[in-house]
């Protein structure tokens, strides 16, 4: 069974670009072709103009990756660890220029023992930039972190592309996503379903806001559906969404609907339509239900 069917994505220099998928849905195995660490079966892989099995040692030099999880030698300090990195690149910058960009100075001589998680994501994502790449792949680089670590890191990739770099991320976060990547693929199947900057995926749900209502009894999916105003429906659970163009005019129109039904409305909330919400409609799940397989 092929993972991946007939994708064609090309990543301009200097953008952010975020691949979201489902549990299965290719974008791991993507990724690892586009790193040179799984050989595609066929088709052109070009990364900077250049080809894996042609040209390894000149790519390997210009990119840097951060993995999900990455495994340090907890006895060596992070400078000892990040000049171990920048051993690696024939240019780059100096382990203190690549902790100072993490914000890790005051751990500079720390063992990786001793720091904690969101410390330890930020050194990973350092090891990946002490090679001053022109392309970086971080694969999940905020899972697990707490909302100030998470934060941390997204003014790290806000600097990188403010400095022309470019940045191919994967993440489960669909805030991280909208508010990070210039554009997104969502792949599932082995296919890119949907690609487009995360206003454009929004814009194409034909409906600017959400309305969310949990009720006490039942009512046709075709009644909600035809009310004035809703683009789509979908349910999970007891809960049904509404993507609508003019909540103002939608939600008078339905509570109309229930009173005259007498079916009591149990919840109700409303909000702007989100990335999140372009997910669901094209996937029929949300991306955090599903760890990051291949």
């Amino acid at each position: 069974m092929e993972a991946l069917v007939g994708i064609d994505l090309t990543v301009s220099q200097g953008e952010c670009f975020g691949l979201l998928g489902p549990n299965g849905a290719g974008k791991t195995t993507t990724i690892e072709i586009l790193e040179g660490l799984l050989e595609a079966t066929s088709g052109d892989v070009e990364v900077l103009g250049m080809r894996w099995g042609r040209d390894d040692d000149a790519i390997r030099h210009r990119i840097g990756i951060s993995l999900q999880e990455t495994k340090l030698a907890e006895k060596l300090s992070v400078r000892e660890t990040l000049t171990l990195f920048r051993s690696f690149y024939v240019k780059g910058i100096s382990a203190d220029e690549a902790i100072a960009l993490v914000s890790l100075q005051e751990k500079a001589a720390s063992w990786i023992g001793k720091l904690s998680g969101g410390q330890k994501q930020r050194l990973a994502v350092a090891t990946a930039l002490v090679g001053d790449p022109d392309l970086l792949f971080l694969d999940e680089p905020t899972t697990g972190l707490d909302p100030q670590s998470r934060r941390q890191l997204w003014e790290i990739i806000r600097e990188l592309r403010g400095r022309g770099r470019t940045v191919l991320l994967t993440t489960h976060y669909m805030d991280e996503a909208e508010r990070l990547c210039d554009r997104i693929a969502i792949v599932d199947h082995g296919e890119i379903i949907a690609l487009g900057s995360p206003q454009e995926l929004i814009a194409g749900l034909g409906g600017e806001h959400v309305i969310e209502i949990s009720l006490d009894g039942e009512r046709p999916d075709a009644v909600l559906e035809a009310l004035p105003g809703v683009r789509s429906l979908g349910r999970e659970g007891p809960a049904i969404r509404l993507t609508v163009s003019e909540p103002h005019v939608t939600l008078p129109a339905l509570l109309s609907e229930l009173s005259k039904a007498a079916i009591e409305l149990t919840s109700l909330t409303t909000r702007h339509a989100s990335l999140e919400d372009v997910f669901v409609s094209l996937t029929g799940r949300h991306l955090r239900d599903d760890s990051d397989e291949r």
